[in-house]
C-alpha cells in the first residue's frame, strides 16, 4: 500500500529526515517511535503531502502512484488521514457539518456525487455508536472548548466516518488520561481491517498496549534505525533511546 524509499526532507533549508525507507501493506498495524527532534511528526506531515515541508530526495507511494506532486488535499482523497496532535477548534461549525463537508468533498473528487441525508444520516448514527460518542457531541462546534480526550475521540469519529486507506495518527497519545487513552485506542482497533493500514506516531509504550503494532520502527537523527515487532517498545520503555544511537540501519 504505502513505499517509502530513501526519503529525504527539509524545512527552512534544514535537512530533517535523512533517508527512510519504510513499506506498509493493507491490514498492517506500524508503530513509529523516537526521541524529540528525531523526525516522527515530520514524516507523518511529509507523507500526508504539507507543503511546508520539501522532498529532496527518494519518493513515497501509494498503491504503486508516486506522490511527488499529488496535493495534500488530493492525497487526502485517495485514502491518507492525517490525526493531528493540536486539532483545530472552528467555532460555529458543528462536528456534523463539518464531517459531512469533508465527506462530500471527498466524494465530489472522486466524480460522485454527494451522499444522499439519509445515508449519510444512518452512517453518522452507524459511527457514532460504534465510537460510543453521544449525539450532544455532534451537534457542538468542532474542537471548541472539547478536553484533550474529545478532541481526538472526534478525529477517530472523522476517521471512522472517511474510512482512509492509510490512517496516520501523530501523537494521539498527547495529554490523553489512562480512560480517554482507552477510548481512542478502542475505536482505532474497532476500525482496523484487512484493507485498511494505521501508522501510529508516539513517545511512549503505553498507547501500544493497547493497539498492538505488527511492526515497531525506531527514527533517531532522521533515520530508522531499528525495526522489530512490539517486544521492540517494551525494550524502549526499559531502556529508552540512548542506546540506539550507534545502531545500524534496519532495512
Amino acid at each position: 500500500m504505502l513505499k517509502i524509499e530513501n526519503l529525504h526532507a527539509s524545512v527552512e533549508d534544514k535537512e530533517i529526515l535523512k533517508g527512510i525507507n519504510l513499506e506498509v501493506n493493507a491490514g498492517e498495524v506500524h508503530a513509529i517511535m523516537g526521541p524529540n527532534g528525531s523526525g516522527k511528526s515530520t514524516l507523518s506531515a511529509v507523507i500526508a503531502g504539507k507543503e511546508e515541508f520539501e522532498v529532496t530526495e527518494g519518493s513515497i507511494k501509494l498503491d504503486g502512484e508516486d506522490l511527488e506532486d499529488v496535493s495534500a488535499e488530493e492525497r487526502a482523497h485517495k485514502g491518507i488521514f492525517l490525526s493531528f496532535q493540536y486539532p483545530v477548534e472552528i467555532p460555529g461549525v458543528s462536528v456534523t457539518n463539518f464531517i459531512k463537508t469533508a465527506i462530500n468533498e471527498s466524494r465530489k473528487a472522486r466524480g460522485l456525487e454527494d451522499m444522499p441525508a439519509n445515508k449519510m444520516l444512518k452512517l453518522i448514527r452507524e459511527k457514532s455508536e460504534l465510537l460510543d460518542i453521544d449525539r450532544k457531541f455532534l451537534s457542538r462546534s468542532l474542537n471548541e472548548g472539547f478536553s484533550g480526550g474529545e478532541k481526538k475521540r472526534n478525529e477517530i469519529f472523522q476517521m471512522a466516518m472517511l474510512e482512509p486507506k492509510l490512517a496516520i495518527l501523530d501523537e494521539t497519545d498527547s495529554g490523553l488520561d489512562i480512560d480517554a487513552l482507552r477510548i481512542v485506542a478502542n475505536g482505532v482497533n474497532k476500525l482496523k481491517s484487512k484493507d485498511n493500514a494505521v501508522i501510529v506516531i508516539t513517545h511512549y509504550q503505553r498507547l501500544l498496549e493497547y493497539i498492538v503494532p505488527d511492526f515497531v520502527h525506531v527514527l533517531h537523527n532522521g533515520k530508522i534505525v531499528k525495526s522489530g515487532g512490539k517486544e521492540l517498545a517494551i525494550e524502549l520503555e526499559e531502556k529508552g533511546y540512548d542506546w540506539l544511537k550507534n545502531e545500524a540501519v534496519v532495512e
